[in-house]
């Protein structure tokens, strides 16, 4: 007994006798495998369609863009900018609202101003074909085919906007660079932008972004452009941006994305390492006599362990083949999954590289997960096939079993950091992953010692008999509580965050709570607007009042000075984080990355004045002023006391007692810090950055909001035209329509990463099966004795019964405990909001797992049935 033929004849002969058992841990391996490929290569096919798709996302070669209109010495640069032989176009963006003379109702749009050849770039499909070319041709209106849908409208329909009216020519199908997602908080409508004044929507209060984009000739430098100019258009409150600068940010942004998704991938493969270790466990024991012979006719321990580590790298070299074909396949379906958050279109094109990672990494998996339990083949000695009813396993820890403890740790870290991109977060996923598995492991075995120092005896037989399985040799407790409790966990942590994170966001359907925001509303107008709606019965609230200002100096550093300091780096907010145009922010959190504070110094605030806190915040830092202290002070003469929200308040740099002065259209008001606040951003409220006292602003320019709530969906549409008839310049924002777009996207997040989830949960069931095949023989064995003594076949299925269900209570239960503890750090360090226990919710998806644990097993037990005791009994 030599050489490597041996070692191969002697593997090939025992996969054949364990077929079935090994093709099991094959899929276990595959799954991982095909979800880690699925990934992996559809990140590759972003960053490609990014790559050759980054000019058409922007439409243009730079964009320039401002938050108010572009100053006399801001639209000289971007002249300068295009140059001779380039080409400009001005786009206004803008938010108003919208309705069809001949139907029903109001909606809120997102309107879009065009004057020239904007896009440059990218294709615009429209129904009718051909239908762009009509903004450059009259009073003609474009729309997205939603806003149709809305108001039952038509092409060829009149479209009323602001104190305008254009024809509808036709509808937009897909325009370069727009996510689906955006569409649901209100549809785009395009107009040309010579009819702009007309409308009348840009007046006091109204908030507009102003956007110039430039395409360049073809021999000029972008970036060169753009380190040149930069500075100077910051000065005028001006941002720039070009394609390079789009597309490393979007590729960012795409590929950290796939890797947190990869991440999930790589915990089905992990757990497939883990049935691939368990089982190999099982077979080393079941095969404990057959290798004692073989040491007995002369084999050495290491051709032992060449022969069963060759079996595990086949089944890793077979399941990742099957895993890589399985991932080409499940990449087809990611574009629909993810379709909504895709601002390009992609082809899903089978990767190379995302091939040969995934080969790589799930042969490594299967190697470095059987290596630990193969290592005890070498303590087996050829006297074990004497002395098998009194042979013990040695548990010793050698040099050997150590480093394969070490290699596989190490090998986890390195995988993540792989995933990830980074060692440091690699090793964070890493430990995360551990402590998770050591709960799950810590929780089997103590199910299995308490069994057997307090076994229940007083259970009727059938259920003793079940609960015994658990702990007996062979039992397959603890890889199944690890592989199923950590697909759950998974599932049933997605859960949690997702009701979190929707609670607050959810409209409450009781009296008193509204759900109807008016915008915009010029003094002169309130009383009419209170007209209205106490002539439809409706209850209104105090009116918010809104002063567009800017800051003018911060610590008596004027703003010009900071924006020109070259050693800040500059990084852009969103378009607008305060969410509704009355100043009301959205979705968000107070701990949200918004940069150097540039942003903050550049931007156009919306505050408020009143004299008392609301429901939404808290004073963290500081002592509110007296109500009523400055109702008289109307000079602006002496420093304002002001409330700043905590993460804005670092953005800027100040906290208590410094000053900030204040240019309220034209007007400099000084003011000093002197509490801070912490904003609920997801309430749906008026919520603001800064808060005045009453008095100083009382004269200032403003507008107002008003909310009230009116129950019915039709009656809102009708409130909503009523008001938009009578006064154009309003706009009205129905808080239910943004509780649903909020919940799709909630939803279409989630999905993705359920989809890998899944997958987790999906490897788990696989090794159930697993370690029910690996222990059939035993199990059959067992039945077969107690049908001998009188047992039914009822009596043998409420054993097996017995002993699933308590695998996946525990499981389910344990899951349960850690989706409860990550949903709560979740809550609180990441997302920064009051963690509550959806019980329902965890109640039943515990209650399925469970059952899930139940059905796989007893479905896989059947032949434990079927046998009957003289079939067994002639095999012996």
């Amino acid at each position: 007994m030599s050489g490597w033929r041996f070692v191969t004849d002697m593997a090939w002969r025992e996969s054949r006798a364990a077929g079935r058992r090994l093709l099991l841990l094959t899929a276990t391996i595959s799954i991982g495998v095909g979800a880690l490929v699925a990934i992996n290569s559809f990140t590759d096919n972003l960053r490609d369609s990014v790559e050759h798709q980054s000019r058409n996302l922007m439409g243009a070669d730079l964009s320039v863009s401002s938050r108010s209109a572009l100053t006399p010495k801001a639209r000289a640069l971007v002249d300068t900018l295009a140059g001779r032989g380039g080409k400009l176009s001005m786009v206004t963006n803008f938010e108003g609202m919208a309705y069809v003379p001949r139907t029903a109702g109001a909606r809120l749009v997102r309107v879009s101003a065009i004057e020239g050849g904007y896009p440059f770039y990218g294709e615009i499909r429209t129904e009718p074909a051909g239908s762009w070319r009509l903004l450059q041709s009259g009073a003609t209106a474009l729309v997205d085919a939603s806003f149709l849908t809305a108001l039952n409208a038509h092409v060829g329909d009149t479209l009323a906007l602001g104190e305008s009216r254009f024809v509808i020519g036709g509808a937009v199908l897909s325009f370069p660079g727009d996510v689906a997602i955006r569409a649901a908080f209100g549809p785009r409508v395009f107009i040309p932008a010579g009819y702009l004044a007309s409308t009348k929507l840009l007046g006091f209060g109204a908030r507009a972004e102003y956007e110039a984009y430039v395409q360049l000739p073809a021999n000029a430098n972008s970036a060169a452009l753009a380190a040149r100019y930069r500075k100077s258009l910051s000065e005028q409150h001006v941002s720039l941006r070009t394609v390079d600068e789009e597309q490393r940010n979007l590729s960012s942004f795409l590929d950290q994305l796939g890797r947190y998704l990869g991440l999930v991938a790589l915990i089905a493969l992990l757990l497939g390492g883990i049935g691939v270790a368990s089982a190999v466990q099982v077979f080393i024991r079941q095969k404990r006599e057959t290798i004692a012979v073989l040491r007995c006719l002369g084999a050495t321990a290491r051709q032992i362990f060449a022969i069963y580590l060759a079996q595990a790298v086949a089944m890793g070299v077979f399941g990742s083949v099957a895993g890589v074909l399985l991932g080409v396949l499940l990449q087809l379906a990611l574009p629909a999954v993810l379709g909504d958050f895709l601002p390009v279109d992609v082809s899903p094109v089978p990767s190379f590289r995302a091939a040969a990672t995934g080969l790589g990494v799930g042969l490594w998996v299967s190697m470095v997960f059987a290596l630990l339990p193969l290592l005890t083949v070498r303590r087996i000695p050829p006297l074990a096939v004497l002395r098998r009813d009194f042979e013990t396993q040695g548990g010793d820890w050698d040099r050997a079993r150590i480093g394969a403890l070490l290699l596989l740790g190490s090998s986890v870290v390195g995988l993540a950091a792989l995933q990830v991109g980074s060692l440091q977060q690699g090793a964070i996923f890493a430990g995360g992953i551990a402590v998770a598995l050591l709960v799950l492991w810590l929780a089997a075995l103590a199910l299995i010692r308490g069994l057997r120092r307090w076994f229940p005896r007083r259970l009727p037989y059938v259920w003793r008999q079940g609960l015994a399985n658990l702990y007996r040799p062979a039992n397959q407790t603890v890889a199944v509580v690890l592989a199923l409790g950590s697909g759950a966990f998974l599932l049933l942590a997605l859960a949690l965050v997702q009701r979190n994170l929707l609670r607050d966001l959810t409209i409450d359907s009781s009296a008193g709570h509204y759900n109807l925001v008016f915008f915009d509303i010029q003094p002169d107008q309130i009383g009419g607007m209170d007209s209205i709606l106490r002539s439809s019965r409706l209850a209104v609230s105090p009116s918010v009042p809104i002063v567009p200002m800017r800051i003018f100096s911060v610590k008596g550093k004027p703003v010009t000075a900071l924006l020109a300091d070259t050693g800040s780096r500059s990084r852009e907010t969103p378009a607008d984080s305060t969410g509704g145009r009355g100043g009301a922010r959205g979705q968000g959190n107070r701990g949200q990355q918004r940069g150097d504070g540039r942003w903050a110094l550049r931007r156009e605030f919306r505050s408020t004045y009143r004299d008392s806190t609301v429901g939404s915040e808290k004073v963290v830092v500081g002592d509110w002023w007296k109500p009523g202290a400055f109702a008289s002070d109307t000079t602006g003469s002496t420093a304002v006391p002001i409330s700043i929200e905590s993460g804005v308040a670092g953005d800027i740099g100040v906290t208590i007692g410094d000053t900030i002065v204040w240019d309220v259209q034209g007007a400099h008001i000084p003011s000093r810090v002197v509490n801070l606040r912490e904003v609920n951003w997801a309430r749906f409220e008026p919520n603001f950055f800064v808060v005045f006292p009453d008095g100083p602003l009382d004269r200032a320019p403003q507008s107002l909001v008003l909310l009230t709530r009116v129950p019915d969906p039709g009656e809102r549409g009708s409130v909503q035209r009523k008001v938009v008839e009578r006064f154009s310049n309003v706009t009205s924002l129905d808080l239910s329509l943004v509780q649903q777009a909020i919940e799709r996207i909630v939803a279409s997040v989630t999905l993705a990463i359920r989809f890998m989830a899944l997958f987790s949960l999906a490897t788990g069931a696989v090794v159930l099966i697993g370690a029910v095949t690996t222990t059939r023989w035993q199990r059959v064995r067992e039945a077969v004795l107690l049908k001998t003594l009188g047992a039914t076949r009822s009596q043998v299925l409420r054993v097996l019964l017995a002993e699933y269900l308590a695998l996946g209570v525990l499981s389910a239960l344990v899951a349960a405990l850690l989706a409860t503890a990550a949903g709560w750090a979740l809550m609180k360090y990441t997302f920064e909001i009051r963690f509550t226990m959806p019980w329902g919710t965890l109640a039943t998806l515990t209650l399925s797992l469970a059952a899930l644990t139940v059905v796989v097993g007893l479905l896989n037990s059947r032949e434990v049935l079927r046998r009957t005791p003289l079939e067994v009994l002639r095999s012996e």
